[in-house]
Order: C-alpha cells, then structure tokens, then sequence
C-alpha cells in the first residue's frame, strides 16, 4: 500500500498498511503545528507547512521521502505603501493586514514546469516559486485587483485562498478557489484574472447578493485530472459541479444526509464520480446523528450513496477539515481523518473503510505519498 500522510496539530504522521490494517510508520516534526503538506509527482518532493504561532509558518521540503527535511522560504507580502488608501468595505470594515498567516494551499505547477510550485495563503493571495521553494513571488494582478477588497473572511477573521487547480492539459490556465471571494480564473499564468463563480449561491448574503460572484464562499475546490473542464466544489451552501471549466455551476440539490461539508475529492479518471463528507449544518458542524459517513456519486450528482461500512455510526462527532480528504492515482483509494484524531482509508472506493490502528491529534490535511 501507498504511504499516505496526516497532517496534524502535533506532527506529521506518515502511514502504511494494507486492507485490515493500517500503521503509523514514521512521525515527523513531533509536537509541531503541521497544517498542510504536499507531494510533487514531478520529483517525489514532500513538503509540508508548519504554523508555529509566534515563530510563524515554516515550509519545509524532504527529497528522500521524510527520511531527512530541510527548511526553505515560505511567501512574504510585499509592505503596505503608506499612500495606499483603505477601502473601508474592505473584508467589511477590518482590512486584512498584509502579512503572512497561514499557508493553506500547496499545489505543483504543470508537468512542463519543473520546479513551479502554487501557494494559497491566508490572507488571501496566490504566490509562485519557480525554485521549488527556495523563494516566492507574489502574484501581484490577482492582490493589487480592486475587486479582491470586497472578499471577507468565512471562518477565518480574513478571506482566505484554499484551493488551487493547475490544468494538467495546460498550465498557463490556474483556478483559485477563495472563501470568501468566489472562484478566480488565469489562463496566460497569472497576468490577467476574471471572477468564475456564476450559478453558486451564497444563502449568508442579502437576497440581492446571493448570487454576486465576488463573495462566494467555496470550502474546497478540486479538478478532474483526465477532464480538467469537470470541477467540483464543497460550497459553503450545498455541492456545485461545473462542466465547463468552470464557466458556470449548477447546484445539487440533495446528497444524501445533508449537503453541508468542507471535503471533496474527484476520481482522476471519471469526471462523474466524488466523494464528499457530510455535517449537520453551518450552525451545527457535526456528523448528522452522530454517524460518521462519505457519500459518493457515480453519475455526475443525480444520485448519491451514503458510505458506512467500517465508520463509526453511533455516538461519532468528527468533522473533516477541507484538505482531509484525499484520493490516490487510482481512483481505488481514499484516506480522511478528522478533527477528533480519527483517520480512515479505503481501497475500493468507499465500499468499506479501515480505521488507522491510532489515535491522532486533530488533523487538517490528508495526503497520498
């Protein structure tokens, strides 16, 4: 079986097992603030972000599969210029300061792009290295753009970028996914930008405003691999799919338990078939009845199945972060852990799941090595 890596807020937990049983085998940066980590198909790179509060977020790189890391840059805002006027609607009356506090998207550029790396950050901007790491830049069209002060913060005090999807079939064309600030699309690599969230609906807002673009709040956004112009996102007001590379977005109406969550993930190789992880509500984040499942479609969203086999269905109140659930190559296997410490992997698409032989801290990201 494939290593799969939990972040957590004690350490970076590297697994492995088989159908039965799976074991932690490795724990790395034991007792720090691990929130995020990434692995670069291109080189088998791992990265993984730390969050130290007072000494701030680290990143740090391992070639040798965690065996050994190294620290490298993390991004940095340029100052504020003292002549640049506040925007008293901006992140409605508490402008986002222009320092770094938290990373919360790594992503690899394009197969043709060794050594690009894309980098979402809290508050909400979109940074490029070129270098693997070694240093950031920011890319400034996207944060100098006057529509990015009327994003806010969902669950955060600021909007926050989350998601990022490098089109395999062409990598000059980068969507960004931002709570609360809708979906952003670049297709010439940063240069130029425009708003791509038409059809989502955002319930939080004034009638009027439901639908304006700018102030959508996707939890999580993923990319078909083999059909880049399939996308899914957990909405902070339901499950959206587009089929046009995001051009547009249609809702789903029902999902099983409920359609409220944060975690998505798409089969590489089907376009129709995603998985997600239900909660009660935005008032109540907890698993609906206290039952622990993933509901799965197989037809693109006209029909759902609710997940069960090997979850925990009594007395199980674990919520799953965005970035806690992931799928490998094959489509077969999925991993998520929760908040609680809890983490699950499957080998045959979510028929049945097996409970890490561990009690984790509470986990923030969930990925395959």
């Amino acid at each position: 079986m494939q290593t799969v890596l939990f972040s957590t807020r004690k350490g970076l937990f590297a697994a492995e097992g088989s159908a039965g049983r799976v074991r932690v085998r490795s724990v790395g940066f034991l007792g720090d603030n691990c929130v995020l980590s990434m692995v670069d198909p291109r080189d088998g790179a791992w990265y993984t972000a730390l969050n130290l509060g007072h000494f701030g977020s680290k990143l740090h790189r391992s070639d040798d599969r965690g065996a050994t890391w190294r620290e490298v840059a993390v991004p940095v805002y340029p100052e504020r210029p003292a002549d640049r006027p506040v925007n008293p609607r901006e992140n409605m009356g508490r402008p986002a300061p222009w320092v770094l506090n938290l990373i919360w998207a790594l992503e690899p550029g394009g197969a043709d792009e060794p050594g690009v790396l894309w980098c979402g950050t809290l508050p909400g901007a979109l940074f490029r290295s070129a270098d693997r790491g070694e240093s950031w830049t920011l890319v400034e069209p996207l944060w100098y753009m006057p529509q990015r002060e009327e994003w806010f913060g969902g669950g955060a005090p600021w909007p926050g970028m989350h998601s990022v999807c490098v089109d395999p079939k062409n990598s000059r064309r980068v969507l960004v996914g931002i709570s609360c600030g809708g979906v952003w699309l670049t297709e010439d690599g940063g240069a130029t930008w425009r708003v791509q969230a038409k059809g989502m609906r955002a319930a939080f807002m004034p009638p009027e405003q439901a639908f304006d673009e700018n102030i959508q709040d996707p939890h999580r956004m993923v990319q078909c691999p083999s059909s880049p112009q399939r996308l899914w996102v957990q909405h902070h007001n339901g499950i959206f799919r587009s089929d046009d590379g995001a051009a547009s977005w249609q809702e789903i109406g029902e999902a099983g338990p409920s359609t409220f969550g944060f975690a998505t993930a798409v089969h590489p190789d089907d376009p129709d078939r995603a998985w997600f992880i239900p909660a009660l509500n935005d008032e109540r984040r907890v698993p609906v009845g206290g039952r622990v499942v993933v509901t799965r479609t197989s037809d693109g969203g006209k029909t759902f199945e609710t997940l069960t086999r090997g979850l925990p269905q009594q007395n199980a109140y674990d919520i799953v972060f965005r970035h806690s659930l992931a799928i490998d190559r094959s489509g077969d296997r999925l991993a998520f852990g929760s908040t609680t410490g809890g983490a699950w992997i499957t080998e045959d698409g979510g028929n049945s799941w097996t409970a890490l032989d561990a009690r984790l801290p509470p986990i923030y990201a969930v990925t395959w090595a």
